[in-house]
């Protein structure tokens, strides 16, 4: 139950980062089509090398954690909460650049908001996966051991994954 309520309020938090995003994208729109689409690819360039480990960048976030007595005071609300606030992705860490190069994405290419939201919903759904996953795995220690060593796979792998969707969807629209 708690897993479940944590779990909607990490999608809920992307929903509403993707909608503020979303409706601040109209903001790029007077910016040249192919600037946008080049910026894009640029910052997606730059995180892949960040994760690749040749470039170092600093990521714009609130390097703290959510405080412990948000799940004191009521635990199901703690717990629905904890989560809004994690899926946000402006409350805590986020060590990886694919969320920042999403953002960037959603902001000066996503004219349409159902865009933004999508992206917001996904990046809610991908943090939720993380906690789903490790509490399948039945062996919790393990599953952390296990995703320590995959870790600078996964990041390198899903920022060159971006890198060749944006610039294919920047060859389109060029």
């Amino acid at each position: 139950m708690l897993l479940a309520l944590f779990s909607a309020g990490l999608i809920a938090g992307g929903l509403l980062s993707g909608l503020v995003l979303g409706v601040f994208s109209g903001l790029s729109a007077p910016l040249p089509t192919p600037w946008r689409y080049a910026a894009i690819v640029a910052v997606a360039v730059l995180g892949l090398l960040r994760e690749l480990g040749l470039v170092r960048v600093r990521l714009p976030q609130n390097a703290r954690q959510i405080p412990q007595d948000v799940l004191q005071r009521d635990v199901r609300r703690g717990a629905a909460r904890f989560g809004f606030e994690l899926g946000t992705g402006v409350r805590t860490y986020v060590s990886s650049s694919a969320p920042y190069v999403l953002a960037v994405a959603v902001f000066l290419a996503g004219q349409r908001l159902s865009v933004a939201v999508l992206a917001g919903v996904g990046f809610g759904i991908g943090r939720a996966l993380t906690p789903l996953a490790r509490r399948a795995s039945g062996d919790g220690d393990r599953w952390d051991d296990d995703l320590r060593v995959r870790l600078r796979a996964i990041t390198v792998t899903g920022s060159t994954i971006l890198v060749v969707a944006f610039v294919l969807l920047a060859v389109r629209h060029w």
